[in-house]
């Protein structure tokens, strides 16, 4: 049986600003992988030190409109970074994982009982 081929969506675009693809077996063991991995990793890390950092800037009583500024752009790259990822591997889940049977509505949305 042949490894599944997956298309894997990159954590950072091309010099023209286009998503990269990897093309993969499904293994991720390759380098462009690993270093795909590692960046993912760090991206998610540093949303999640951004969330203290705006929890605390928040709460403060004085944040100045440059403070702010600052802090929504940061949040909109860290924000932009993790949907991606999330897109990447759902998209690498999707290969994996047939869709399930049944209503497709969000369960807060369907009538009860259902």
């Amino acid at each position: 049986m042949e490894p599944t081929r997956v298309t894997r969506l990159l954590p950072w675009k091309s010099p023209d600003g286009k998503p990269c693809y990897l093309d993969t077996d499904g293994e991720n063991t390759g380098y462009v992988s690993r270093l795909a991995d590692e960046m993912e990793a760090l991206q998610l890390g540093m949303a999640i030190e951004l969330i203290g950092h705006a929890e605390a800037l928040l709460g403060a009583a004085k944040a100045d409109a440059r403070e702010l500024r600052f802090l929504s752009a940061r949040l909109t790259e860290a924000l932009r970074d993790t949907t991606r990822i999330a897109e990447s591997r759902g998209d690498r889940l999707a290969v994996y994982c047939p869709p399930a049977a049944g209503p497709t509505e969000p369960a807060a949305h369907r009538p009860h009982g259902r």
